[in-house]
C-alpha cells in the first residue's frame, strides 16, 4: 500500500472519528442542561422554549452523526473503492473528447452525491424541522427549489468547469495560475451578481416599508456613513420560521436584508420578533461587518487560500502516485479535480477552528461597533430572542462549538453585550 494511501486513510478515520466524538460531546452537553435554564436567561427565555431547543439541537446532531458515516463511505467508495475509475470508465464508452468526458465524469459524480444525500435533506426539513414548528416549506417548492439550483449550478458552473479543463488541457505547465486568475474574476463577479440576480430567483425582497421603522434605520445608515441599495426584507417565512439578518454584495450592489420573520409576527397573534430598537441594533451589527471590511477580509482570504490550494493542485496533478492512492489507475485532468475536490477537505478539516476562530472574532468586533452606534443592550435583547425563535441551544459543548459555530454562543455574546452597555452607562 502506497504511503499516501496510508496516510489518506489514517486522516479519514481519524476526522470520522473527532466528528463522532464532538458530536457525542454536544449532545451529552446539551441533555445535561436540558431541565434549566440558564439563570443569566431565566426571566427571558421559559423552560418549554428551552427543552425545544435542546431537543432540536440533539435530532439535528443524531442526523450529523448518520451523515458523519454516510459521507465517510461514500469518499472510500468514489476514491479507493474505484468509483471514480468505474465511472471514468462508463464515460469512456463514447466517442468524446477528453474534455467533454471529463465535464461528463464530473458531472455525473457530484450529481450522484447529490443524489445520495437528497433523502437526508428531505428528513431534516419535512422531518426535523417540521416537527420541531419551524418548516413552512411546501413539497412543490422543495422541488422547484431543487430545479432551480441544479439549472443555476449548470448555467454558472458547467462553463466554469469547462474553461478550467482546457486550461489544464493547453495552458502548460501554467494552467494553475490562470485558472485561479478565473476563479479570481469568477467570485468577485459572483460577489456583484448574487444579491441583484441570483438571490431574487429564490426569495422576493421588497424595500422595508414601516415608515417609523424606515426613518430609523436610515439615520442609522447616516450616521455611519453608508450608502446601498437599501434596507430589503425577504420573505425567509414562505421557507421556515427561522429569523436572520445579513450584509451582502459589494459596490453599488451591497444591500442590508431582514428576514420578515424579524420584523413581522410568524402568526396573526404574535407579538413580532423584535422592537424597533432591536432592529436598529442588529442592523447596526451587520453595518460593523461593513465598515470593518469583514467582507472583503474574507474574499482576501478564499483568494489567498484558493491560490494556495490550486498551486498544490498543480504539483498533484503531475505525480502518478496521487492517482493511484486514491484509486485511479488512469491519470486525467478531470480525476485529479475530483480526487483533489474529495481528498482536500480530509485533510484540512483539522483547522477548522481556526476558520471558526476568526469568523467568531468577526463576530465580537460587529457587536462592539453596534454598541458604539446603537444601544449595546437593546442588541443582546435580540439576541436573546433570535435565540429563542430560532431553537439555538444556550449551552452547547465549548469544543464543539469551536469547530462548528461561527457565531460565538449567545451567552457570551449577550455577557460582552451587557458589560459594554454597563461601561457605556
Amino acid at each position: 500500500m502506497h504511503w499516501f494511501t496510508q496516510l489518506f486513510m489514517l486522516f479519514v478515520l481519524l476526522g470520522t472519528a473527532l466528528r463522532a466524538w464532538l458530536n457525542q460531546r454536544q449532545v451529552v452537553a446539551v441533555c445535561r442542561h436540558r431541565d434549566r435554564v440558564p439563570e443569566a436567561f431565566a426571566a427571558r427565555i421559559d423552560l418549554e422554549s428551552h427543552r425545544k431547543a435542546a431537543d432540536y439541537t440533539v435530532a439535528r446532531a443524531r442526523l450529523a452523526r448518520w451523515l458523519n458515516l454516510i459521507d465517510t463511505v461514500i469518499l472510500l467508495l468514489l476514491t479507493l473503492g474505484g468509483g471514480i475509475a468505474i465511472m471514468d470508465r462508463v464515460w469512456s464508452l463514447t466517442d468524446w473528447s477528453p474534455l467533454w468526458r471529463g465535464a461528463a465524469v464530473i458531472l455525473s459524480i457530484v450529481l450522484l452525491t447529490s443524489l445520495l444525500e437528497l433523502p437526508f435533506s428531505i428528513y431534516r426539513t419535512f422531518g426535523i424541522e417540521s416537527r420541531f414548528g419551524f418548516n413552512r416549506i411546501t413539497p412543490r417548492l422543495f422541488i422547484a427549489d431543487l430545479l432551480k439550483g441544479l439549472l443555476l449550478g449548470m448555467a454558472l458552473g458547467l462553463p466554469l468547469l469547462f474553461v478550467v479543463l482546457l486550461l489544464m488541457e493547453r495552458a502548460g505547465s501554467a494552467w494553475w495560475l490562470l485558472t485561479w486568475l478565473v476563479f479570481s474574476g469568477f467570485s468577485i463577479f459572483m460577489q456583484w451578481l448574487w444579491p441583484v440576480a441570483i438571490a431574487p430567483l429564490f426569495n422576493k425582497f421588497t424595500p422595508l416599508t414601516d415608515e417609523s421603522l424606515k426613518q430609523r434605520l436610515e439615520a442609522l445608515l447616516q450616521r455611519c456613513g453608508f450608502t446601498s441599495q437599501g434596507v430589503f426584507v425577504m420573505d425567509g417565512s414562505l421557507r421556515s420560521t427561522h429569523g436572520n439578518a445579513y450584509f451582502t454584495g459589494f459596490g453599488r450592489s451591497k444591500r442590508i436584508v431582514f428576514f420578515d420573520t424579524l420584523i413581522h409576527p410568524t402568526e396573526p397573534a404574535a407579538t413580532p420578533p423584535l422592537q424597533p430598537a432591536e432592529v436598529e441594533a442588529v442592523l447596526a451589527h451587520e453595518l460593523g461587518h461593513f465598515k470593518l471590511h469583514h467582507i472583503r477580509s474574507g474574499l482576501v482570504v478564499s483568494l489567498v487560500s484558493s491560490f494556495l490550494g490550486l498551486a498544490l493542485l498543480g504539483q498533484l496533478a503531475s505525480w502518478p502516485a496521487f492517482y493511484q492512492a486514491l484509486g485511479v489507475a488512469q491519470p486525467s485532468n478531470h480525476a485529479a479535480l475530483l480526487l483533489f475536490m474529495l481528498a482536500l477537505p480530509v485533510f484540512t478539516f483539522f483547522t477548522t477552528p481556526l476558520g471558526a476562530w476568526w469568523s467568531r472574532r468577526h463576530e465580537f468586533q460587529a457587536d462592539e461597533f453596534a454598541a458604539s452606534v446603537a444601544h449595546a443592550g437593546d442588541l443582546a435583547a435580540a439576541l436573546v430572542k433570535l435565540n429563542r425563535d430560532n431553537g439555538s441551544t444556550l449551552t452547547p459543548d465549548p469544543l464543539h462549538s469551536a469547530f462548528y459555530d461561527s457565531h460565538p454562543p449567545t451567552p457570551i455574546r449577550v455577557a460582552r453585550l451587557q458589560r459594554l452597555a454597563a461601561a457605556r452607562a
